[in-house]
């Protein structure tokens, strides 16, 4: 089927809008904007089975390539990558015909407003569920590209991320076609644009840092990776993982299991790093002249001690638990 679709015109739908499939037929309503890009602007409508993702877009092109990706993703070892696919139309207005998709609706928190008063383990738990998904994809032969936190959610429970933007996913061995800057390692001086799973392994670090630096930072200097290694060393929520993290942006991971596996390690360490001996109180006060039983004081310490370090394992115990629950529900 030929179209005459409109060329370099952006379609703007307003809220309330009702729209309808020009082969399809399906009804939609849009309800808000929920975001634009390079290649198109993604609205939340109602359809008649609920609330969807719309993706209008102004290249045929464009469309067809993230709806190809969309299916592939449907097929990666039985994991569901990104959103699932629901429809594909044209729609047809006064300005022109312009090509759309409907995806599933993911409801759920940006990666930096999730971390916000969580532990430094969550980070890398999260990091290394999308590790796991990175790897799948890698091996399907693609490269995700335009990697960063505005393009997953965090939804649960339990906790997992996933894909909402698959316009800069790219075929192994091309050219990027969508970047920005902060995660994009050409721009850092770090590696070339090249599609290989080092290039989203770099922007995988490069996100744990932007959630340390929600404001993100501009390159200072000819020598980045010295300058980057400052901001990690600077951020407590970035000290346990900073082996990890100078690997990923100095390209010596192959492959994201390798990554993975070094994140896994890190994140069992950062729940001994993030609780830290509780020191003794009692010695900031001493009653005066006052005899106190030597005996009895041991035992109150010990007591205190023994009680401190009950409730240090089990915290460990619990958090342990929990990360392998969560490890079970990302394989």
């Amino acid at each position: 089927m030929k179209n005459s679709y409109s060329k370099n015109q952006e379609c703007k739908l307003a809220s309330g809008s009702k729209i309808l499939g020009k082969w399809h037929s399906k009804p939609y309503k849009i309800v808000r904007t929920l975001g634009a890009g390079a290649t198109g602007t993604v609205y939340l409508a109602e359809s008649a089975s609920g609330l969807v993702a719309l993706k209008v877009g102004s290249d045929s092109m464009s469309i067809t390539s993230e709806v190809n990706v969309l299916k592939h993703f449907s097929k990666v070892q039985g994991q569901v990558l990104g959103p699932s696919l629901l429809d594909v139309d044209d729609l047809v207005l006064p300005e022109g015909t312009f090509p759309f998709y409907a995806m599933e609706y993911l409801k759920g928190d940006q990666l930096i407003d999730y971390m916000q008063n969580r532990g430094v383990e969550w980070l890398g738990i999260l990091m290394i569920q999308l590790l796991g998904d990175l790897n799948r994809l890698h091996t399907a032969g693609w490269v995700f590209g335009d990697l960063k936190p505005d393009n997953v959610l965090v939804v649960g429970p339990p906790a997992k991320i996933r894909w909402i933007d698959v316009g800069g996913t790219t075929l192994l061995g091309r050219s990027i076609k969508e970047y920005t800057e902060f995660f994009d390692r050409g721009y850092w001086g770090l590696g070339s644009r090249k599609a290989e799973p080092s290039y989203d392994l770099f922007a995988v670090a490069m996100m744990m840092i932007n959630s340390a630096y929600p404001k993100r930072f501009d390159k200072q200097g000819d020598k980045t990776i010295v300058f980057l290694k400052q901001q990690i060393d600077s951020k407590h929520l970035l000290l346990p993982y900073r082996d990890v993290l100078i690997q990923a942006l100095q390209g010596k991971y192959e492959n994201a299991l390798q990554m993975r596996q070094d994140m896994i390690k890190a994140v069992s360490n950062s729940t001994t790093y993030k609780h830290q001996p509780i020191k003794d109180k009692t010695k900031k006060s001493t009653p005066k002249k006052v005899k106190v039983n030597k005996k009895q004081q041991k035992t109150k310490r010990e007591k205190k001690s023994s009680y401190f370090v009950e409730i240090f394992l089990l915290s460990s115990f619990l958090l342990l638990v929990y990360i392998l629950y969560l490890f079970g529900q990302m394989m």
